[in-house]
């Protein structure tokens, strides 16, 4: 079985992800890992997928590509096998006025405490900005971390939490 990474992105239109599925569920590719949201109109998924090669689906996808609206790419990629967590899981979030910088300051906080971020979303609303971060952090160090978010959003004029996740509703 090959492991392959797909990336399709485009205008928004009602079914891309049913098209996208069928055409998948065709080739006999067992959806394993996906995400799919839509940017300001447009539809971005990125989905994990095991089945036949490359080249057989990135030929499937192409005709859901075919007439200019979507980009559809397949990548072959390495199994990592059951990765258990690198550290404990937290939930961190942002929200302020929009400005320049917020997601590169507030994550490199983790990064040089030795945090991974796992999944984050943004959106802008009119002037306020939201930053929703699933990230794991080395045992002891949450504390820390939250003092130097705290320091860091103040400089930058916004507000941040940082709490325990559920692993189960992760």
């Amino acid at each position: 079985m090959n492991e392959l990474a797909i990336t399709v992105i485009g205008r928004d239109r009602p079914g891309i992800v049913a098209d996208v599925a069928e055409v998948l569920a065709r080739l006999g590719a067992n959806l394993t890992d996906s995400t799919m949201t839509r940017l300001r109109g447009h539809f971005a998924m990125t989905l994990i997928c095991t089945g036949p090669a490359a080249v057989e689906v990135e030929a499937a996808l192409a005709s859901l590509a075919a007439e200019g609206q979507l980009l559809a790419t397949v990548r072959a990629v390495t199994p990592d096998g059951d990765v258990p967590p690198a550290g404990e899981p937290y939930v961190m979030a942002v929200h302020g006025s929009d400005r320049m910088g917020i997601v590169a300051a507030m994550t490199r906080v983790l990064v040089d405490a030795g945090g991974n971020v796992t999944d984050l979303s943004t959106r802008l609303t009119g002037a306020l900005y939201v930053v929703l971060a699933e990230v794991e952090l080395p045992a002891g160090v949450a504390d820390t971390v939250l003092d130097r978010l705290h320091r860091t959003a103040a400089e930058l004029g916004v507000e941040v939490t940082l709490r325990p996740a559920d692993p189960d509703l992760l």
